[in-house]
């Protein structure tokens, strides 16, 4: 890890600590999990760009990664902290979501495809109160070296709804039909361990939650983010990921949101258990 990234983590992470130290404050809205289930809110971003760089895995180190596809912020590259990403523009619909967003290029022929967009859903799926992400927090969802199926539990591919709901989800990708397009899912971590932006391996310091619930060694509950990369094609079998194959399905998150923006969408829609729509 370069000497200022290192620098800018050390100070987040102090302040991340005094967060997590922080009092809940009133107490946690009352849920079940039949309750979460339409609590979200919902961000559209426009497809930003695409290079070979990954600012979590290989900072500073432009070139360097397979290639990716980026959403939201639009400054994102290999050099982009959490610091330089504030103030850049954005491609979401809100304007305040101005974290960087990017999944790996999909190629179909060996050509890369050129998403419509990412549509990203922020729910709560746990029964405690959620907080906002902190300032700077990186994480990543899913395995970009797997080569068998992942769990469709954290990623899959579908072709997105017919007349009859949605198609089913596969491992695979498919080719959808009917006139449907592509869409890869990637569903992030929710829950904290309360003290790191990141770590070594840029997932131990984050932890998936099971029945609403998260464990005691992540106890601090998040926004759940699914990321839904999609696509103008209906590919056929000529289809795969810039980091191989058809299963390493991944999404990479830095949390540059203006935070004052976050934490009233999580309060007044996550925490009051509602469904918020699309920003107009």
């Amino acid at each position: 890890m370069t000497t200022r990234r290192l620098a800018f983590l050390v100070v987040a992470a102090a302040a991340a600590v005094a967060l997590a130290a922080l009092p809940r404050g009133h107490a946690a809205q009352s849920a079940d999990l039949e309750q979460l289930g339409d609590v979200q809110f919902v961000v559209v971003c426009r497809f930003s760009h695409m290079n070979f760089d990954d600012p979590i895995v290989f900072p500073e180190r432009p070139g360097r990664s397979h290639e990716h596809t980026f959403f939201g912020n639009v400054s994102t590259d290999s050099d982009s902290t959490p610091q330089s990403l504030a103030g850049a523009a954005t491609t979401c619909s809100r304007s305040e979501d101005t974290a960087a967003y990017w999944a790996p290029t999909l190629y179909v022929a060996g050509k890369p495809v050129e998403p419509d967009d990412a549509k990203i859903y922020y729910r709560r799926r746990t029964l405690q109160r959620v907080r906002s992400f902190p300032a700077g927090l990186e994480m990543i969802g899913g395995n970009s070296t797997a080569t068998t199926p992942q769990s469709q539990r954290i990623t899959y591919w579908d072709c997105g709804e017919n007349q009859h709901g949605r198609f089913p989800p596969t491992s695979a990708i498919p080719t959808c039909t009917g006139g449907k397009n592509l869409s890869l899912h990637v569903r992030f971590p929710d829950c904290w361990n309360g003290r790191n932006l990141d770590s070594v391996d840029h997932k131990s310091h984050v932890a998936y939650s099971t029945a609403g619930r998260c464990p005691a060694s992540h106890p601090v509950a998040l926004p759940s983010i699914d990321l839904i990369v999609r696509y103008p094609i209906a590919p056929g079998a000529d289809a795969e990921l810039a980091s191989g194959g058809q299963f390493s399905g991944h999404a990479d998150f830095i949390n540059a949101w203006q935070q004052d923006g976050l934490r009233r969408l999580v309060d007044d829609c996550l925490n009051a258990l509602r469904a918020c729509g699309p920003a107009p």
